[in-house]
């Protein structure tokens, strides 16, 4: 909305995500335009955009995957030079930095997610991150229904009305209570799931090497928010396997996301199979470990031991 995105417009998403990254759009009547992903750390392939840019092309919505910095340097100068603007998805990266800034403050709008998965998280909610300054006074009144109501709170104006589109989007006090504990929190919930992605990453090394396992890839210039940990089996039989292996031992394993642009949304806007390949390939092989807060050394000793008993 604070886009002003209309319908016709295009919005170039990775397909490989989470539907709330395309619903955003589609809501306001936009056409998602679905990119493909780097084979490393699986996020939008930058290289890609360039060649997908229309006269209808509004924005490009980078997911930070895993917590993992795009890299936004190239992203950001597609978009000065094709007038785009960029909308961070860093629903995992809360935290995160890449080449020493935040990730969700390189776009002119960042995401955050405070959804039960996440980090940090209240059950459901998110939070906005606005890098243009023009932009916050709409979305405050977007906000809370379209009201000018903070103005009134400031004693701007002398009473409060309706001025604008908008509904009801800040989240309960209640829920607020429940973030603001765990963001006092946050540096000793960090150096946690930092100690859990490590010792899994450290654990599963050499068995990942001898399988023909791939382990989550994480550049030099980002510093990643340690938001789960991930195997790429060489094949959608063996990751069925280990997941089956893993739940006969009582230790639930996930795959991750189907690709967008084989829903059935997505070949509703022209997705096909094959446009995307890197995603379809790697949403057959993904598979998540256990990963939370408080996930202690003990029973994750037992989830790497449990894989180091399975052979590709």
């Amino acid at each position: 909305m604070l886009l002003d995105i209309q319908p016709g417009d295009e919005v170039f998403v990775p397909s490989f995500t989470f539907v709330s990254t395309a619903n955003a759009f589609v809501l306001r009547g936009a056409r998602p335009v679905f990119a493909d992903i780097r084979p490393d750390t699986l996020n939008l392939d930058e290289r890609l955009v360039e060649d997908l840019v229309t006269p209808r092309t509004r924005a490009v919505v980078p997911v930070h995957y895993a917590g993992v910095g795009c890299e936004m340097d190239a992203l950001l100068e597609i978009a000065a030079r094709r007038q785009l603007q960029i909308v961070e998805d860093a629903a995992h990266a809360l935290f995160a930095r890449y080449k020493g800034r935040y990730l969700g403050t390189f776009g002119t709008l960042g995401a955050l997610s405070f959804h039960e998965t996440k980090n940090i998280h209240c059950g459901e909610g998110g939070a906005l991150i606005l890098n243009d300054p023009r932009f916050i006074k709409r979305a405050e009144i977007l906000r809370d229904k379209g009201t000018d109501r903070k103005r009134f709170f400031r004693g701007e104006v002398d009473k409060y009305t309706w001025v604008d589109i908008g509904s009801s989007y800040p989240p309960s006090d209640v829920l607020a209570a429940i973030l603001l504990a765990q963001l006092e929190k946050r540096v000793e919930i960090y150096a946690r799931r930092r100690a859990i992605w490590e010792r899994y990453d450290q654990g599963l090394a050499e068995w990942a090497r001898k399988n023909g396992v791939r382990t989550p890839v994480v550049p030099a210039h980002c510093e990643q928010s340690y938001h789960m940990y991930y195997l790429i089996l060489p094949s959608l039989a063996a990751r069925q396997r280990l997941i089956a292996h893993l739940l006969a031992a009582g230790i639930l394993s996930v795959f991750h996301y189907t690709p967008l642009h084989t829903s059935a949304m997505g070949l509703h806007f022209g997705g096909q199979p094959g446009q995307c390949p890197v995603s379809e390939w790697t949403s057959d092989r993904l598979l998540r470990l256990p990963f939370y807060n408080h996930l202690e050394a003990d029973d994750q000793a037992s989830v790497i031991e449990t894989i180091l008993g399975f052979s590709c």
